[in-house]
């Protein structure tokens, strides 16, 4: 086999319909495993670590060398753009990521962006296209606007995102402003991820389930849309996975909408739905709940049965509905993997 023949998750973006699904799990790379929590703490904390190449490289790779999965994917943060776009930007311990200036108090103007910022994220590219096995495929990805939005006006994340979406109600063209810098920021640092090797990109929305329909589609889809045809313009060939968390019955408009090569379904939405309105042919990916996972035994068999039968008729990547849990055991996903790929009809 050769091209995206040999590299099954590759394949499915592009259409293909094997018998048994590829698959790889959102934060496959990171706190369930030993390996990275001992690597984490030698480095000190979670942003040296990302700026490391090295040692983010290693990270990309510890999953692959446990777990047969059919897709890397690359090692960083989604807030690595606002990072370049000019804010400062620190982890508190047990609190998470900070950032400042924070943009409900200050103008966008006063940032003055830096992409030198995404140099070592594409030397972590580079070294992790160079050791991985040819038949794995390597993702890159990047937060969505909104979600980047987010934490830019508040400096933080929060439960509701309240102070974005109180911005872009009260003041569209301002936050309309942030809106279409982040645009750019991210097809300038997928782009880079592209060129230094990454074969498909995915675009993470984790709180687009915080919209309105009407701001929903302002703000997720015609956002994701404007980046999808800025990078299809500049790499025709690298398929694009939309991530819309929290969609729910807006997840068929964003398929339609935004030109997404396939589509990330969360663990909230119900497959049979999913395959029923979402266009037809189009890649799905997703959805056992994480905490499925953790369950293990007959429950995640139950949860995996149901969604091979939901998308047997369309291209399927077998993934979570979110990222894994720190607490999920490394025993459960080594039978998730053996459970997923028999042979043997359901």
């Amino acid at each position: 086999m050769t091209g995206s023949d040999a590299k099954p998750l590759l394949s499915v973006l592009r259409g293909a319909m094997p018998d048994v699904p590829p698959m790889w799990l959102m934060r496959q790379a990171g706190r369930y495993l030993p390996e990275y929590r001992a690597l984490r703490a030698q480095k000190g904390g979670f942003l040296e670590l990302v700026y490391d190449s090295e040692a983010a490289a290693e990270v990309t790779i510890q999953p692959l060398r446990r777990f047969a999965f059919d897709g890397a994917i690359l090692f960083s943060d989604i807030l690595i753009v606002p990072y370049a776009m000019g804010q400062d930007l620190w982890f508190e311990a047990g609190e998470g990521p900070r950032l400042a200036p924070i943009l409900a108090q200050t103008d966008l103007s006063a940032l003055t962006p830096d992409f030198t910022r995404f140099d070592a994220v594409y030397e972590t590219v580079r070294q992790v296209k160079a050791a991985l096995d040819p038949s794995v495929t390597f993702l890159g990805f990047a937060g969505s606007p909104w979600t980047i939005a987010t934490y830019m006006v508040a400096g933080q994340g929060s439960k509701d995102q309240g102070a974005a979406r109180r911005m872009a109600y009260a003041d569209p063209t301002r936050f309309g402003a942030l809106i279409d810098a982040i645009i750019d920021a991210t097809v300038i640092y997928l782009s880079g991820q592209i060129a230094a090797g990454v074969e498909a990109v995915q675009l993470f929305d984790s709180w687009a389930g915080s919209l309105a329909p009407l701001q929903f589609d302002r703000w997720v889809i015609e956002p994701n849309a404007r980046i999808v045809e800025k990078l299809k313009a500049l790499h025709p060939d690298i398929p694009v996975i939309g991530f819309p968390k929290g969609a729910g019955a807006k997840l068929a408009a964003y398929a339609r909408g935004t030109g997404v090569n396939a589509v990330g379904v969360d663990e909230t939405v119900d497959p049979h739905w999913a395959n029923r309105e979402l266009p037809a042919g189009l890649p799905v990916q997703g959805n056992l709940d994480p905490l499925a996972l953790i369950a293990g035994g007959a429950a995640v068999r139950e949860a995996v049965d149901n969604i091979r039968a939901a998308f047997a008729g369309r291209p399927h990547i077998f993934n979570l509905g979110h990222g894994i849990l720190p607490d999920t055991p490394i025993d459960h996903v080594e039978a998730l993997i053996s459970y997923v790929r028999e042979k043997e009809t359901r």
